[in-house]
């Protein structure tokens, strides 16, 4: 395996203010360096900070993807103006602008995309096969380990259940929108998908 990730930064959301920031995170893959959700932070050290830690300046990021398009997990997106953006229905780069779907869409041996709607209609989630298994980078298809079980801003409660059991059926690790990682099976077989 050549696949690995580090959270550059691990999210939140606060229930008693208007506080929030994306978890960022770092995959690589052979020559791929990916930052999915490159959000709201406090800083955007919080972000290139845990990266110069890695030896990696921002043009050194080949891919980034994006699991939805809300500002909280979109607004540090122009840091890495020499990757290729990747989202639900296209990939981006400089001036350009490739149509292709992302389901299936391959970034690396070991990096997948799927379509994941639910939270959003363009929702998608990033596939990594790593030494630890499958880790699923999946947005705000969860915001943190305990959910919410009901999204307050889901168009489509159904939807959003099924994209869960579908990233829930190949996954190992999630890595939600607004908190740290956690086991699938903290959420397999229950009744608040």
């Amino acid at each position: 395996m050549t696949t690995n990730y580090r959270i550059l930064t691990t999210g939140y959301t606060l229930s008693t203010g208007p506080g929030v920031a994306a978890t960022v995170s770092y995959v690589t893959d052979g020559e791929r360096h990916v930052i999915v959700d490159p959000g709201m932070v406090a800083h955007r050290d919080r972000i290139l900070g845990p990266l110069a830690e890695l030896g990696l300046g921002p043009d050194d990021i080949t891919d980034v993807v994006l699991s939805h398009h809300h500002p909280d997990n979109t607004m540090n997106v122009g840091l890495f103006g020499e990757a290729r953006v990747h989202d639900h229905k296209a990939v981006y780069r400089a001036d350009q602008w490739t149509d292709r779907d992302a389901e299936g869409a391959e970034l690396g041996r070991g990096l997948r995309l799927i379509r994941t709607p639910g939270h959003s209609a363009e929702d998608v989630t990033l596939l990594a096969d790593t030494a630890e298994g499958v880790v699923a980078f999946v947005g705000d298809l969860w915001w943190r380990p305990d959910g919410p079980a009901e999204d307050p801003v889901a168009p489509d409660h159904e939807r959003l259940r099924e994209s869960r059991q579908r990233v829930l059926d190949v996954a190992d690790v999630i890595v939600p929108g607004h908190g740290p990682a956690f086991p699938s099976e903290q959420w397999r077989g229950s009744a608040d998908l």
